[in-house]
């Protein structure tokens, strides 16, 4: 059979496939697209396009051995890859869409696969100006003598491993995992993750630090607010240490900052770090970095620091979408070493959306909530305990697209579910329907159950309870309520 370019490559992946790990393949390798497979004086070129320059520079750093042998393998000693990379280039209307066309080329670098274990035990901070170093360090070091002793600040449980992955957070999550395998060494330096408030930024900048620290990839890693580093500048400047304070920052190996849309308006904090981020770039160190909106949103920064923190690599985190947030819970129930029905999990992370703070937190609520009054975990008490919580989530649909939505889903005319038919199909639509209306908006039972044929609210809690039962014993029923909820979460947008 004649090769084509999806069925070499698919060769190529099966091959590749059993020699990295699950997750690595998933992230480096199913994202490319065979686009063409030619022959040219004698050499066969197999073409796989890449989503970014980021994609090339990973791949030929780490799986270059790998991925020559494999086109070898299945296209012969003659078998060549070439790379076609998107890139985006600034137009006068925004960015286009363009591509480079490259071959693969580069030597490999071994470098570990998988990220294991917490950070090596801490070497103390070094003191505030004006104090004492822990330990009877002194808390700046003269360069090119000796390193300064440095405690990280970095918590030990943020660590790679436990780092939830999604659409929302891959590109940050994947540059992060380049950057701590070799710091300074990347061109994404600075590196800047920006992103609303419990996306996981924090997580992400600082398991950075404590992959390099476990690992020993530098000498010397800080994590650092810029709060903190403000204070500790304007502490420098009161006792006349400022020479000491930014030799001790010249010195760091890997330097992460958080939070720097503070910086905004400290104009004499700004210049210090300009100079520092001057130093450790020209010397190769790495700087990690976090905001809260992306560089040119952030008011009061000056514009030479603005474009220097652009020029490494900048990467968002979203919102985590539905199945990242269910994967968030389901971590944080191990982690608490509690069972939860999925049908609570699934309630908890359809209604929850803003962030991941906010889901962890509406757990350790309903977990408390259990403990402190003896009750059972259960989808009422959830509703009761999150009512605050789920208030702001709720979508905005009326009873009759509700209705119409669930008979739609159950092959049903809507008007029977107000009329007075008890056939079992229409009596499951009807309550189901008056399930979701008491979950996605603020009428009363009073109120749902006229716009059901005039039932009374005993009625409708009937219904609403039967739904509830069936859900729990039945997991088929609880997977088509789940379907029923995307439709309508999806309607109302």
């Amino acid at each position: 059979m004649e090769l084509t370019p999806e069925s070499a490559w698919d060769q190529c992946l099966e091959i590749i496939r059993d020699n990295v790990p699950r997750q690595s393949f998933k992230t480096w390798f199913e994202p490319l697209k065979p686009l063409r497979l030619e022959e040219e004086d004698g050499v066969r070129k197999l073409t796989v396009q890449l989503p970014s320059q980021f994609y090339y520079e990973w791949l030929e750093e780490h799986y270059f051995a790998l991925v020559r042998k494999t086109v070898t393998k299945v296209l012969g000693p003659q078998g060549r890859l070439f790379y076609d990379i998107v890139i985006e280039k600034e137009s006068t209307d925004g960015y286009e869409g363009a591509s480079m066309h490259v071959p693969a080329s580069r030597p490999s670098v071994d470098v570990d696969y998988e990220p294991t274990g917490v950070a090596a035990q801490q070497q103390p901070f070094y003191a505030p100006p004006g104090g004492t170093a822990v330990g009877g360090a002194h808390p700046f070091a003269i360069p090119g003598i000796r390193k300064p002793q440095v405690d990280s600040q970095l918590n030990p449980s943020y660590v790679f491993d436990r780092f939830i992955e999604g659409d929302c957070n891959r590109l940050a999550r994947s540059a992060s995992w380049a950057i701590a395998q070799q710091p300074g060494a990347t061109s994404f330096n600075p590196f800047l993750i920006y992103g609303g408030v419990g996306l996981g930024k924090t997580h992400l900048i600082q398991a950075i630090g404590n992959y390099v620290k476990q690992h020993r990839r530098a000498e010397t890693v800080l994590y650092v607010s810029s709060e903190r580093f403000t204070t500790e500048f304007v502490q420098a400047i009161q006792h006349n240490r400022v020479s000491e304070f930014s030799l001790f920052y010249r010195e760091i190996d890997l330097l992460i900052v958080d939070d720097i849309q503070f910086f905004g308006g400290k104009e004499k904090t700004q210049e210090e770090f300009f100079h520092v981020f001057n130093s450790l770039h020209q010397a190769g160190k790495q700087i990690v970095l976090s905001a809260d909106r992306p560089p040119r949103e952030i008011k009061g920064i000056e514009e030479r620091l603005l474009s220097r923190f652009q020029w490494g690599l900048t990467a968002d985190v979203q919102q985590p979408e539905l199945e990242t947030r269910i994967a968030i819970l389901q971590r944080k129930a191990e982690d608490d070493g509690i069972e939860f029905d999925p049908s609570i999990i699934d309630f908890i992370a359809h209604n929850i959306k803003s962030n991941i703070r906010e889901l962890e937190g509406a757990l350790i609520r309903l977990l408390a909530h259990a403990t402190l009054h003896n009750r059972e975990i259960d989808m009422p008490l959830a509703r009761e305990v999150l009512r605050d919580l789920i208030k702001e989530g709720r979508v905005n649909l009326s009873i009759e697209e509700i209705q119409r939505i669930t008979c739609e889903y159950f092959g049903i005319p809507d008007d029977l579910v107000r009329a007075k038919t008890r056939k079992r199909e229409v009596v499951q639509a009807r309550q189901v329907a008056m399930y979701f209306c008491k979950e996605f908006t603020q009428h009363s039972l009073k109120t749902i159950g006229l716009h059901f044929g005039g039932r009374d609210h005993s009625t409708v809690i009937h219904g609403i309870q039967s739904v509830e039962n069936q859900a729990e014993t039945d997991s088929g029923f609880a997977d088509r309520l789940a379907e029923i909820r995307r439709k309508l979460e999806l309607h109302s947008r």
